[in-house]
């Protein structure tokens, strides 16, 4: 999956016991989303001269914790990579410390700078802001959570989370200057501004989103 990694043991550990676990998640969080993570990260990890095999363990881990709470995922993130024996095999005590802070900071709406350049690269791969990706990924969410809500139900949840994390006064930061996500979040910003087109794109994909859920029901084989 990763190239440019000293040990190649760790990848295969990370393979096939980490990684099968983001298949228990729901779609915003799950292989397809860990895997792209893994990717942006070990790409920033070559622009900021970081340890590449510490960064590859903290994009790996940084999700875990959505097998409790999602409102504290960062946080079981964290103890559940700080309590992972196996990584001594790798990392000193002072290195899993550093990557148990990474996956606890990598959160959008932390309050404040994550603490090393590993939470930042991290926190900054975990913000896919292409424009398409982040509609989707809301509207599965909302499917996902709230499935009692209607069309309207889902437009007020999905307004409001665009306003909330992604507008001018939203709170994501970005914390790598220079990344590709600076342009991404211009243009996102600026079609949230837009609440005309902002509907009209919701409605789209809430339309393509529901035929395929549609698709994907078991028909009744039974006369």
């Amino acid at each position: 999956m990763i190239n440019n990694i000293a040990s190649l043991d760790l990848v295969e550990f990370i393979e096939t016991k980490i990684l099968p676990q983001y298949a228990e998640f729901d779609s915003a969080h799950n292989m397809e989303h860990v895997t792209r993570v893994i990717r942006s990260s070990m790409e920033l990890a070559k622009r900021t001269g970081a340890d590449m095999n510490m960064v590859y363990a903290v994009a790996a881990y940084h999700d875990l914790g959505m097998s409790g709470p999602r409102a504290v995922h960062h946080i079981t993130g964290g103890k559940i990579l700080a309590q992972d024996a196996r990584l001594r095999r790798w990392f000193s005590p002072e290195q899993i410390r550093i990557m148990k802070e990474a996956v606890e900071d990598h959160r959008a709406s932390a309050s404040r700078a994550p603490r090393s350049i590993y939470g930042k690269i991290v926190a900054e791969a975990d913000r896919d802001l292409d424009s398409e990706i982040v509609f989707r990924r809301t509207l599965l969410f909302g499917f996902a959570h709230y499935p009692e809500l209607d069309r309207e139900g889902q437009w007020r949840r999905f307004k409001s989370h665009m306003d909330e994390k992604y507008s001018v006064n939203g709170y994501i930061r970005l914390w790598i200057a220079g990344s590709e996500n600076e342009q991404k979040l211009k243009t996102l910003r600026n079609i949230i501004a837009d609440t005309t087109e902002l509907r009209r794109i919701f409605d789209r994909i809430y339309n393509d989103l529901k035929n395929q859920l549609i698709e994907e029901v078991p028909r009744d084989t039974k006369a």
